[in-house]
């Protein structure tokens, strides 16, 4: 009779908690706390990622899950020229496309990519364009050699494929590789398909799925591999489908994933996974949490990017990015989570201290109050009030030890430069003032150590300064001045490697991008923002760890939109549940933080809200599966 022993070679063994090394995959244990037997495996799982900055369907995409790009598209009211870079975290801006076109070819990666053909805006639309990307920019090359688009493709810069393609009325069997300059014509599919997926290489190629048109154009799932001479049938898929997300350069002939599509010619979409092995396809036990088509793909087989795509009638198009990840590792996404209500919703008011131990402190409901509150994770309770009612008063510290100031207050809505300090149960007027009255100012740092900085000096139009103040415990300090003007900012980092972001300037009536940093003594130009509004907050420990969130843009009253920065770039992070424009805040990292208040802007009584929520970043932890009889 065989036993574990005989087979593994080791005896089960009794701990009293789980393994923490990924090296005893696959080990038998006896967790005696658990009173159970466990072992260590591998799962596939999606968790969500950052959104798009610009939601849209039919774009393309490739490279690594944690370094690749996306390109081009279309959403309700426009073709797109937009290009996203993706780090493993969030997406940044990269350089338009010099045409704006849907239904393109890309392969390459994020620094040296190719686009094209596609359909543009026009009549019929269908293109030749080739454009090269080297990280920053595209630059036109040579044309493809027919106008065609939703095609599969495959390969590198200077040695990449393409194969099938849809030319209404039809679609082909047509192939053509690209050497970095030239468009050659290659051997021809054995199977006409259109809106086909690809992943591989120039010689080791592989097409999956689509339509064959015309005809009724049922979704087909043929599978076809490429050896650089000539294409082979293997085995189908088990779902026939079109406008799946393939894995473009990044998958490979023997593993690659498929996710999505549609199923129907009445675009009835698919969650679904098949993984590729070089032979045949199985069906994944991951599934998409939005089931849609024409998404963009990129990744290897084990660790997978699907982002944006179509759910079908009505026209959704969403942003929603998704990380497939086969791997021991159990992966929870980033998200933002509901908190405690707070008793009152209000906006305007200044928020100090960490997700388990914040303040919020006066702001404006239909009026000016001074009312505080303390949060402990889960609750708001009332503490005492702040000296005076002020709205667009800025604040920083810990909850036992905050820093506010500035602000407005009746009559005739005067600034005031009066700052206080909260001990953890009672306000105190330091008697050192802000050296100029100041209101919706951003401020950093800590109690005995804070930069308050830009703001406004008066109430009406063209008043927003650049001037900046130190603050040591003893008293305010005249610092260098910023770059640009601007109010309703936000701030975050230490008084020696903080930054400034965003804001608007009344004088040009312009949302601002802008990061200036300060090192304690200059201020110099940072990353921008991918979205330029006024009246969001920060959170962050220094110039390289921070996040900024909601706030008003000139396309939203309320955002919901997150964004993060590394001390270079900003690039996105999961959005807020809610939409929120100068609520309080507190957090002084990047990873732990929380919201609350706020409200739209707009005209009459603002519709402020009692909402609070906390992110939380993504977590990785070892999966371990329970091991029964019966």
């Amino acid at each position: 009779m065989s036993t574990y022993k005989s087979i593994k070679g080791e005896s089960i063994v009794g701990r009293t908690s789980d393994f923490t090394s990924p090296s005893t995959e696959g080990q038998v244990f006896y967790n005696t706390t658990d009173n159970a037997f466990k072992t260590l495996i591998s799962t596939e799982a999606f968790s969500s990622g950052a959104n798009l900055s610009t939601p849209r369907q039919s774009m393309s995409g490739t490279g690594p899950q944690t370094a690749n790009f996306v390109a081009g598209g279309i959403d309700p009211s426009a073709r797109r020229a937009e290009t996203e870079e993706y780090n493993g975290t969030g997406w940044s801006n990269g350089g338009n496309l010099n045409n704006q076109r849907y239904g393109l070819g890309i392969f390459g990666v994020q620094t040296a990519g190719v686009a094209l053909a596609g359909r543009n805006p026009g009549n019929p639309g269908l293109t030749q364009h080739t454009e090269e990307y080297d990280g920053s920019s595209w630059t036109s090359v040579n044309n493809f050699p027919a106008s065609i688009y939703l095609m599969g493709t495959a390969g590198t810069q200077t040695a990449g494929i393409q194969f099938g393609y849809r030319q209404p009325p039809g679609t082909s069997t047509t192939s053509n590789t690209y050497d970095g300059t030239n468009w050659t014509s290659a051997p021809s599919l054995n199977n006409s398909t259109g809106h086909n997926a690809g992943s591989g290489t120039q010689t080791a190629a592989l097409n999956f799925g689509g339509l064959k048109l015309p005809g009724p154009g049922t979704p087909h799932a043929k599978t076809e591999e490429f050896d650089g001479t000539s294409w082979t049938t293997s085995n189908d898929l088990n779902t026939g489908r079109y406008g799946p997300m393939g894995n473009s350069s990044s998958g490979s002939q023997t593993s690659t994933l498929l996710a999505g599509g549609s199923t129907s010619t009445s675009d009835t979409v698919t969650g679904a996974t098949e993984n590729y092995d070089g032979t045949s396809w199985t069906n994944s036990p991951a599934s998409l949490a939005t089931p849609r088509m024409n998404l963009a793909g990129a990744g290897t087989g084990d660790s997978v990017l699907a982002v944006g795509g179509y759910a079908g009638p009505p026209a959704a198009v969403y942003g929603v990015t998704e990380e497939y990840n086969k791997s021991i590792n159990t992966i929870t996404g980033a998200a933002w989570a509901s908190g405690g209500a707070i008793p009152v919703g209000t906006r305007t008011g200044a928020g100090t201290g960490t997700q388990t131990a914040g303040l919020m402190a006066a702001g404006y409901t239909n009026t000016i109050i001074a009312e505080s509150y303390e949060y402990d994770g889960s609750s708001w309770s009332a503490t005492n009030d702040l000296p005076a009612v002020r709205f667009n008063i800025v604040g920083v510290g810990t909850q036992t030890a905050s820093l506010l100031t500035g602000g407005i207050a009746p009559p005739s809505n005067t600034l005031y430069a009066e700052t206080y300090t909260y001990d953890g149960s009672t306000f105190s007027d330091t008697g050192h003032d802000l050296p100029g009255a100041r209101s919706a100012g951003g401020m950093f740092g800590t109690q005995t150590a804070a930069v308050y900085a830009s703001g406004s000096s008066s109430v009406g139009p063209a008043n927003a300064v650049t001037d900046s103040y130190e603050y040591d415990g003893e008293g305010w300090t005249a610092g260098n001045s910023m770059s640009t003007a601007r109010n309703n900012a936000a701030g975050f980092g230490t008084q020696t490697a903080g930054a400034i972001s965003n804001g608007y300037s009344p004088g040009s009536s312009s949302y601002l991008s802008g990061t200036e940093e300060y090192d304690g003594t200059n201020w110099t130009s940072g990353g921008n923002m991918v979205v330029a509004s006024s009246g969001a907050r920060a959170s962050g420990s220094s110039q390289t760890d921070a996040i900024i969130f909601s706030g008003r843009s000139s396309a939203n009253n309320g955002e919901q939109r997150t964004f993060g920065y590394d001390g270079t770039a900003w690039s996105t992070r999961p959005s807020l549940a809610n939409n929120h424009y100068q609520q309080a805040q507190a957090g002084t990292s990047s990873t732990s933080t929380w919201i609350a208040g706020g409200g739209p802007k707009g005209s009459g009584t603002p519709d402020n809200v009692t909402n609070t929520e906390e992110f939380t970043p993504e977590t990785s932890a070892l999966g371990f599966s329970t091991i029964t009889t019966s």
